[in-house]
């Protein structure tokens, strides 16, 4: 008898699809950032690249002066790092609500869906003007600028996340008498605390990237200030070390955010 491609008598042995041990984890992150450095520093040894592109030893100079600068370096970051904490956590505030009754209530999906699909094609930094004309140049301009970016990513991807509930479980609820309240706590949010903590993430993400824009609206303190500072003088290894204090801050939130999601779905 002719076997197929699928059974050819011999057993495949099963893809892991784990993430491996932590030891293993480490010392492939280990590697991929001691071979990210070297890609670096070989790349800026071109004059025409160190232009534009510091050298990893003259960020890291750049490092130890702005440190001993009176502090202003790590003030920045403290500025910064408030002004997307406020944001990202009233964002969250306030899309948890907004999309549970989007997504529960049709007259309120109806209402409401068409401005959020609206405003969350338009980029933050494009509102910046009609924010600084209503606000002023004061911290309550930066705190919406980013609570604006990371509301509608956070609403859209919880919303998505109470249309995925099983239906089935709902009905089964009915019948047996569950009311309103039931629903919502024993199915609605179990079912969809994934999709939560999935958007909070991506709402993280959207704070850090919306940083500068917010910084845009008239401050001389914060990481996105100091940047564009440094770019008006050329000074290309501060600017370097901004960016890089911003992508190492919105690598430990998301670790830690992480680090949050599979301690609170560790049930699944």
């Amino acid at each position: 008898m002719k076997h197929t491609g699928f059974s050819s008598g011999r057993t495949r042995k099963l893809k892991d699809f784990s993430d491996g041990s932590v030891r293993r984890r480490v010392m492939l992150t280990v590697i991929s950032i001691v071979t990210g450095f070297f890609l670096w520093y070989f790349i800026t040894l071109i004059p025409s690249i160190n232009t534009f592109l510091a050298s990893p030893g003259q960020v890291l100079s750049a490092l130890v002066s702005e440190s001993k600068a009176d502090g202003r370096y790590f003030q920045d970051i403290y500025i910064s790092l408030k002004r997307v904490l406020a944001g990202y956590f009233l964002a969250f505030v306030c899309a948890v609500p907004v999309a549970f009754l989007m997504g529960w209530y049709p007259v309120v999906r109806n209402l409401i869906e068409p401005w959020i699909q609206f405003f969350r094609t338009i980029p933050p930094i494009a509102l910046i003007p009609l924010v600084i004309l209503a606000l002023g140049l004061g911290e309550s301009a930066k705190y919406t600028i980013i609570f604006l970016a990371a509301f509608m990513v956070m609403v859209v991807t919880i919303y998505q996340g109470v249309r995925e509930v099983d239906k089935t479980y709902i009905k089964a609820a009915y019948t047996f008498g569950a009311k309103d309240w039931n629903l919502f706590f024993d199915i609605m949010i179990p079912s969809s605390f994934p999709f939560i903590l999935v958007g909070a993430r991506l709402g993280m993400a959207a704070s850090l990237t919306t940083l500068i824009a917010a910084e845009l609206t008239g401050t001389i303190y914060g990481l996105g200030a100091r940047i564009q500072g440094a770019q008006q003088f050329m000074n290309t290894s501060v600017v370097l070390l901004g960016i890089i204090t911003i992508g190492i801050i919105g690598y430990v939130l998301d670790k830690l955010l992480l680090l949050a999601e599979k301690k609170l779905t560790s049930w699944k």
